[in-house]
């Protein structure tokens, strides 16, 4: 990333803390004028929406550190921790909806003043709707994991509030008390889920998971379209970290092939990948021709 794309992240991080507090106190606002369980569960996840918000901030910026002494890599593998944190966040909200709701089905009851309460839920349902699309286009044009976790987070709450509002609206038309604790069980069950999600691609992440196929792909167009010279490439591997992606591969050269020629292929080949994926770091290994076992030679694929 630019400093530029990475001031935007930290400023869009930054800014889902005070928006994140303004939305959990309408929902809490629409719970205390309606007495409505599910509009009390709406709100308990939008509680760990500012957790998570702060948590996504720090790390972001922590992320961003250039690369250290101790750090010879970067930073950027921070920002899947956070998205775990928030995966296990989104099942704890699910899990606090699940127990209030179990006393509504106890004890069902209609809410009070429920077009004040529907018309305040639907304002911070829209505010979180526009925001998640936000974090979500620039955390994944971006690569930043943490904001594009926060985003899904807060999209995960839109769920929440469509289910609720409908929920409600249901209750008040059929005066079926039990669909507001009902359908806040099927929103909790549907947040568990999305928690899973979170949880599942963060911890792939964390265990040095490979680029996208589409992206291997790019990486393999370019070999083959900047490799002349070169008798074959063998063992490339990949692995993606944030935004960064670490790229390495063996490169076999003519025995009598100059080390100047060589570097230069090299440089050719690391311009035309860094092209393809950007933020991308490589090291290729040069070796001479029959240097594998059995004098092996590995053709460039599509040559």
């Amino acid at each position: 990333m630019t400093d530029d794309e990475k001031q935007l992240v930290q400023r869009l991080a930054l800014w889902g803390i005070p928006l994140s507090v303004g939305v959990m106190a309408l929902k809490l606002l629409a719970w205390w004028v309606t007495g409505s369980v599910a509009l009390l569960s709406d709100g308990l996840e939008s509680s760990v929406n500012v957790t998570a918000a702060v948590v996504a901030y720090g790390v972001i910026r922590y992320a961003q550190r250039p690369a250290d002494e101790d750090h010879q890599f970067g930073h950027h593998k921070a920002e899947y921790l956070s998205a775990v944190l928030e995966g296990v966040l989104i099942v704890v909200a699910a899990l606090l909806i699940v127990k209030e709701a179990w006393g509504g089905l106890m004890e069902p009851h209609l809410p009070e003043a429920p077009v004040l309460g529907l018309a305040i839920n639907a304002l911070a349902g829209v505010i979180n709707a526009v925001w998640a699309t936000v974090l979500i286009r620039i955390g994944t044009s971006h690569r930043s994991p943490a904001l594009k976790a926060d985003g899904q987070h807060i999209l995960s709450d839109v769920v929440t509030s469509i289910g609720v509002l409908i929920g409600l609206v249901l209750a008040l038309l059929t005066g079926y008390a039990i669909l507001d604790p009902v359908m806040a069980i099927i929103v909790a069950l549907n947040i568990l889920y999305q928690g899973y999600k979170v949880i599942t691609y963060s911890l792939g992440a964390l265990m040095d998971k490979a680029v996208e196929p589409e992206e291997e792909e790019a990486i393999r167009e370019a070999i083959r379209t900047n490799s002349s010279g070169v008798l074959g490439v063998h063992d490339l591997r990949t692995r993606r970290a944030g935004a960064a992606a670490f790229i390495d591969f063996h490169l076999v050269v003519p025995a009598n092939m100059a080390v100047g020629e060589a570097h230069e292929i090299c440089d050719r080949l690391e311009d035309a990948i860094k092209e393809a994926i950007p933020g991308a770091s490589l090291a290729i290994h040069v070796e001479p021709e029959g240097e594998r076992a059995h004098g092996l030679k590995v053709k460039v694929e599509g040559q």
